[in-house]
């Protein structure tokens, strides 16, 4: 099962990495992770990273129960779960962090000498307009890559 954490954690890295460095998006969840802890935004970027790896290995480790409860583990059911989790991702998570980040501005404020991080508003559109798909289809292969190794796993015991 950690071989799968690292492959699909490595998969939705590259996925979301290679849309805000082709210009696709500006969000960085590992940045973003990383400044809850750092307010020095190089080391943000590495503590996000190790803090992004470990969450995406907990989430995985959900899925997997999610996938063990019914006893029916799928491609396509991984990939209603992504599509699941971006949704709440991009539509809840991301709309709150403001209120819950002390160094992230929020809409109605502005930014202060503490608050400086731009807030990404409701799915991630202060990020870019392409935000919310490039999100979406990195969580859709996260959960597929993640379902279809339970069901080949099942499959071949």
């Amino acid at each position: 099962m950690a071989g799968k954490r690292r492959i699909v954690v490595s998969t939705i890295t590259a996925v979301l990495q290679g849309a805000q460095g082709a210009g696709l998006s500006r969000l960085s969840l590992p940045f973003l992770a990383g400044t809850f802890l750092t307010g020095n935004r190089r080391w943000a970027r590495v503590l996000g990273f190790l803090l992004y790896v470990a969450g995406g290995w907990i989430f995985a480790f959900g899925y997997f129960l999610v996938f063990v409860s019914p006893g029916r583990s799928t491609w396509w059911l991984g990939t209603v779960l992504g599509v699941l989790h971006g949704l709440v991702l991009l539509a809840g998570v991301l709309p709150l962090l403001p209120f819950l980040h002390s160094r992230m501005a929020s809409e109605h404020d502005g930014p202060t000498r503490l608050r400086q991080i731009e807030p990404p508003r409701f799915m991630g559109l202060n990020c870019g307009r392409r935000t919310p798909l490039t999100t979406l289809v990195g969580q859709i292969i996260y959960g597929a890559i993640l379902g279809g190794s339970a069901e080949l796993q099942a499959a071949f015991g």
